[in-house]
């Protein structure tokens, strides 16, 4: 059973965190590798250079809708696949564990996960768009 009283700040904390981690690494592509440094490593996977600037802006957006609570559900599910990407491009070929020479998938695995938990929980508490706490009182009543 769900608590109803305490899903949406579990919903919050889930939020919160995943948004300050995509800003921490749209920080990390303007402030340590720079944009030009980006554009060259999405280059020399094969990518379009061009999807770097976009990887950046999606990032950025995407973390700030997060830690507001606006539009939680699509910003978690439009962030999925720049995961995968990571995954397929990047750190797929160097096994499962993050531990491993160039980082494994596991964590970017994990993070898609929590992404999709996040989608389903929606806003949850202290989110600039409200309507999370409404459908997790509803789907408590279904699973009782």
């Amino acid at each position: 059973m769900i608590d109803t009283r305490t899903a949406p700040y579990a919903a919050l904390i889930l939020r919160v965190a995943l948004g300050i981690l995509f800003l921490a690494h749209a920080g990390l592509k303007l402030f340590v590798f720079t944009p030009a440094g980006t554009v060259g490593f999405f280059g020399s996977l094969g990518l379009p250079p061009a999807l770097a600037y976009l990887t950046i802006a999606a990032e950025t957006v995407g973390g700030i809708a997060l830690i507001l609570g606006v539009l939680t559900r699509w910003a978690s599910i439009a962030l999925i696949p720049i995961l995968l990407g990571a995954i397929v491009f990047v750190h797929g070929s160097a096994g499962f564990f993050f531990s491993n020479p160039k980082g494994g998938w596991e964590f970017l695995a994990f993070w898609i996960v929590a992404l999709a938990a996040q989608a389903l929980l929606g806003n949850g508490a202290l989110a600039l768009q409200s309507g999370s706490a409404k459908s997790a009182a509803a789907l408590s009543t279904r699973s009782a």
